[in-house]
């Protein structure tokens, strides 16, 4: 393919995650020439969503490579003396210190493989030494928990204009199986993990045996084709750039999204619902009318609150916690409102950040469903391809498992000025866009980046049992001590797209203040469980 692709573009992309996906998009269709490039064999980057023959053939991948640089003399004797060379890597070192603890027995049977399964790898799952430069991971076991860590946060989206919805929300429960079509990307996941929520024991879990519902890890091997295991975790603001991006590009054709149902909130060592909208507060019982009486009135504050300086502008100073001391809300609902609808911290933001982020959260209200947030099926790694589609259909050629040696950079004017790729092809552009994870520590060593802890865990019930199985739920678990950060939970459920029946995929985040498993495993065994204390299994690790 690099004999016959063009020696010259208007523009060339490096790396196929979500933000260099939709500059190729705009480019092309704007009529640029586009090439885009990526050294991996599957779309979305950092972005990317596994299957979980996927995440083996990932781990291996990640574990044999090493970053050696083809020393060829054929693409050197191509930097005249004017030029310099800035060499790619071609291992990402952005997401690092990958553990692996397995302790489940492993029910897994020679004959028992998963539908187009790339290759199995059992080594990597019992592995317990730390790697470097992890995507996403998801080791298989009966019974086991996986701790990741990745560099995406949630993040709060711009509002954006009334566009209303080109968007199509499926809210209806989802059965069937949509096998991925991309053939460089597989969109599976999976980690057995079966745990009990502690905080909804019932008569009938507890009488039950527990082996009768097990997820065993050959059940997990045999349907891994139904799991699409992000890498990034990350809902949408109902109202926002990125919303109105797929709107008005047209790229909201190619993905279909579910509103998040339900919003939680961990209080007093329990997990509780957490009501938001109007009706959903005077439907509450866990409330009185007294507080459903102030919660809207300071709810109806905030959605205007800018035309009130007087109310809060004495206030500015101080924390929205401490703000919200001010207002003569309960205990009860200066938590909800801090946690669960500002989200955020006791010490995070100030008094005019806390309102603005509780106006955010309420004008995304109603738009879609009875939350603000949406997630697209099948996963993250959806929306950096449907981009990727929009590119290719206007026009850009793509590369995958096609590596770039250097940058060719003139000494004179220090502007970039061509590639030279893996085959020694020389390929001049007027713009280049680079994913940072292909530059080397040092030509990055003025960019100052965050260290987040993630996790990913497969559960066989809910962390908030309820009578639909169907729900998708956001939780903030706030840091019991000084020092600690707030840890977000994404519970995924099959309709989604992204488990299999019986399962549910959660994701934990939070901004690292020490090993990914020191900063989540307290989390995961307040909200879980396992049968014995020694069917767990993590798989640890942190990205910058």
């Amino acid at each position: 393919m690099a004999d016959t692709l063009p020696s010259e573009f208007d523009v060339i992309v490096i790396g196929t995650g979500l933000p260099e996906s939709i500059i190729a998009a705009a480019c092309s269709r704007s009529g640029q020439r586009v090439l885009h490039v990526d050294s991996r064999s599957y779309y979305g980057g950092n972005w990317a969503s596994f299957s979980f023959s996927g995440i083996l053939s990932w781990l291996k991948e990640y574990q044999e490579n090493s970053d050696v640089v083809n020393e060829s003399p054929a693409w050197q004797e191509q930097i005249l003396e004017n030029e310099e060379a800035i060499v790619l890597s071609r291992k990402d070192k952005t997401i690092q210190h990958v553990e692996v603890f397995c302790y489940a027995s492993q029910d897994l049977h020679e004959d028992v493989e998963e539908a187009g399964a790339l290759q199995k790898n059992h080594a990597s799952v019992i592995s317990g030494s730390p790697t470097e430069a992890a995507h996403s991971a998801y080791l298989p076991s009966e019974d086991e928990s996986l701790c990741t860590v990745s560099c995406e946060m949630p993040t709060e989206q711009t509002p954006s204009s009334d566009l209303e919805p080109a968007l199509e929300i499926n809210d209806v429960e989802v059965t069937g199986e949509k096998e991925k079509r991309y053939d460089d990307k597989t969109c599976v996941k999976s980690a057995s993990e079966e745990e009990t929520s502690e905080n909804v024991p019932t008569a009938e879990d507890t009488a039950l045996p527990p082996k009768k519902n097990r997820i065993t890890y050959s059940q997990i091997i045999k349907e891994g084709r139904r799991f699409n295991i992000d890498l990034v975790s990350k809902l949408l603001y109902s109202r926002g750039l990125l919303i109105d991006l797929l709107i008005k590009s047209n790229v909201s054709r190619y993905a279909e999204f579910k509103n998040i149902t339900r919003i939680l909130a961990f209080r007093e060592g329990r997990v509780e619902q957490v009501p938001c909208s109007r009706a959903d507060v005077f439907n509450s019982k866990q409330l009185t009318m007294v507080e459903k009486r102030m919660l809207m009135k300071f709810l109806t504050f905030c959605m205007e609150y800018e035309k009130h300086p007087d109310e809060y502008k004495a206030y500015e100073e101080i924390t929205f916690s401490e703000y919200l001391k001010t207002q003569k809300l309960t205990p009860n609902l200066r938590y909800f409102v801090l946690h669960s609808i500002a989200m955020t911290s006791e010490t995070a933001c100030n008094t005019v950040d806390g309102l603005k982020a509780t106006k955010n959260f309420l004008r995304c209200l109603g738009r879609y469903g009875n939350t603000p947030f949406l997630f697209p099926l099948y996963g993250q790694g959806e929306l950096p391809q449907c981009f990727c589609r929009m590119c290719a259909v206007f026009g850009g050629i793509y590369c995958l498992r096609h590596s770039v040696q250097c940058l060719v950079v003139d000494k004179e004017s220090r502007k970039c000025k061509a590639i030279i790729d893996q085959f020694g092809q020389r390929i001049i552009s007027k713009h280049f866009l680079v994913e940072d994870s292909y530059f080397s520590e040092n030509t990055c060593s003025h960019v100052q980046y965050r260290q987040i802890s993630r996790s990913v865990l497969i559960t066989d019930r809910s962390v908030l049992k309820m009578d639909s199985d169907q729900q998708i739920s956001i939780l903030t678990v706030p840091g019991e001590e000084p020092g600690t950060f707030a840890v977000r939970v994404i519970e995924l459920c099959p309709s989604t797209m992204t488990c299999m029946k019986g399962t549910y995929l959660v994701h934990l985040t939070c901004t690292s203040s020490k090993t990914a498993r020191e900063d989540l495993e307290p989390v995961v065994q307040k909200l879980f469980t396992p049968y014995t204390e020694t069917e767990i299994g993590l798989l640890c690790y942190r990205c910058k």
